[in-house]
C-alpha cells in the first residue's frame, strides 16, 4: 500500500482503537495500523474464523476485546485502561437486505451504538480524535450528481436512515463538544476477504471463478460508485493522521472513485478478466428499496488531506479476483 501522502512514522507506538476489527474494512485496516506499528486494540463481538484477520493470525498481535459495541461501561474502561489516542468507528451492522428485515437491530447497532462511543471518548482525556464510518447511502437519494458533502442527509430506508443518524450524531459531538471527529462516506468497497457473497462483487466472482453464470439481483442498470478497500484504507490512515487541523476537524469526507459503473459493466469486467466469456449473467430484476443511481466526489478529500484513488476498477479487481482464487482453492 502506497504511503505517498501518509506522515513517516506517525503511528509508529500509537494506541489506537478499532470497533469492527473483524470485519472486511476492519481486518485491512487493523493489518495496515500494525504494518506501521501502532499498538491496536480492537473491539470483537465474536471471533469469526473466516475473518480475514483471523485467517492471517493478526488478530493474535491485537489486544482483543471481546464484547458488545451497546455496552458503554466496557467501551468507556477500553479507553481508559489503554490510554487510547486514536479510535476508528467501524462497527455497525452493514448489508441493506438485513436492515430491511431487522431494522430496529439496525438502529440499535448503527445509531445507538455511535452516540455511545462517542460519549466514552468525551469522557476520556487521552483520546486524540476519532474517524467514524458513515456512507454513502447517508444521503439518501439526490437529484444531482455527483454526491458532494454539502448535500442534506435524507436516507429514507433502514440502512440509510441509520446512516444518516451515525452521521449527524458524529458531526454533532464535533461541533458541540469540540471533538476531534472525522467523518467517511465511504462508496461501494471491494476486495479480498469480504465473504458477503450476496453482494454484487464477491458472489460474482465466486460464480466465474466456479464456472458458473453470475446472478445479478437488480435489472443491472443500477449505477455505482466502486472503492478497492487499499485505497479507502488510505484515506482513513490520512484523515486519522490529520483530524486536528482546522479543515478536517468535525468535517464529513466522501472516500469514492468519482464516477459510477452500472452493475452489468461490473459483471462483464469481471467475466472478462476471468477469460471465460460464455458466462452471460442471470437477471433476475427483484431488488426494491434500493437507490438507482449514485456516486461520490472525492473532491474535499483530494483538496483537504491529498487523497485520491490509486486503483482504477478493473486493477482493484484483478486484485481481488486473484484473492479469492486462493481463498476458494480454485
Amino acid at each position: 500500500m502506497s504511503r505517498e501522502f501518509e506522515q513517516e512514522g506517525f503511528w509508529r507506538g500509537r494506541r489506537v482503537f478499532i470497533t469492527g476489527c473483524t470485519g472486511f474494512l476492519g481486518s485491512w485496516l487493523t493489518a495496515a495500523l500494525l504494518e506501521r506499528g501502532a499498538a491496536v486494540t480492537g473491539l470483537v463481538r465474536f471471533r469469526e474464523p473466516e475473518s480475514q484477520l483471523v485467517r492471517t493470525g493478526l488478530i493474535g498481535r491485537i489486544d482483543q476485546i471481546t464484547g458488545e459495541l451497546l455496552d458503554y461501561d466496557l467501551l468507556k474502561r477500553t479507553l481508559v485502561e489503554k490510554e487510547i489516542d486514536t479510535v476508528f468507528h467501524l462497527a455497525g451492522q452493514t448489508i441493506v437486505s438485513v436492515a430491511n428485515r431487522e431494522p430496529v437491530q439496525t438502529f440499535e447497532t448503527n445509531i445507538r451504538g455511535t452516540w455511545l462511543l462517542l460519549e466514552a471518548v468525551r469522557q476520556t482525556p487521552t483520546v486524540r480524535g476519532v474517524v467514524v464510518a458513515s456512507s454513502e447511502k447517508a444521503y439518501g437519494e439526490q437529484a444531482t450528481l455527483p454526491y458532494i458533502e454539502e448535500y442534506p442527509l435524507q436516507g429514507r430506508h433502514p440502512y440509510e436512515v441509520s446512516k444518516s443518524c451515525a452521521d449527524l450524531i458524529a458531526q454533532s459531538f464535533a461541533h458541540t463538544f469540540g471533538l476531534a471527529i472525522a467523518v467517511t462516506r465511504c462508496s461501494n468497497l471491494f476486495g479480498g476477504g469480504d465473504l458477503s457473497w450476496n453482494r454484487l462483487i464477491p458472489g460474482t466472482i465466486q460464480s466465474v471463478l466456479s464456472g458458473e453464470k453470475p446472478v445479478i439481483r437488480s435489472d443491472g442498470s443500477f449505477r455505482r460508485d466502486y472503492l478497492y478497500v487499499a485505497d479507502a484504507v488510505r484515506g482513513y490512515l490520512m484523515l486519522a493522521e490529520k483530524l486536528t487541523e482546522p479543515g478536517v476537524r468535525g468535517e464529513p469526507f466522501n472516500l469514492g472513485s468519482g464516477c459510477a459503473v452500472s452493475a452489468l459493466e461490473v459483471v462483464q469486467t469481471i467475466v472478462a478478466l476471468s477469460g471465460n466469456p460464455n458466462l452471460e449473467p442471470v437477471i433476475l430484476n427483484e431488488v426494491k428499496n434500493e437507490i438507482l443511481d449514485e456516486f461520490l466526489s472525492p473532491e474535499k478529500a483530494r483538496r483537504a488531506i491529498g487523497w485520491r484513488p490509486q486503483y482504477t476498477l478493473a486493477g482493484g479487481l484483478k486484485e481481488t479476483m486473484a484473492w479469492y482464487k486462493t481463498f476458494l482453492n480454485l
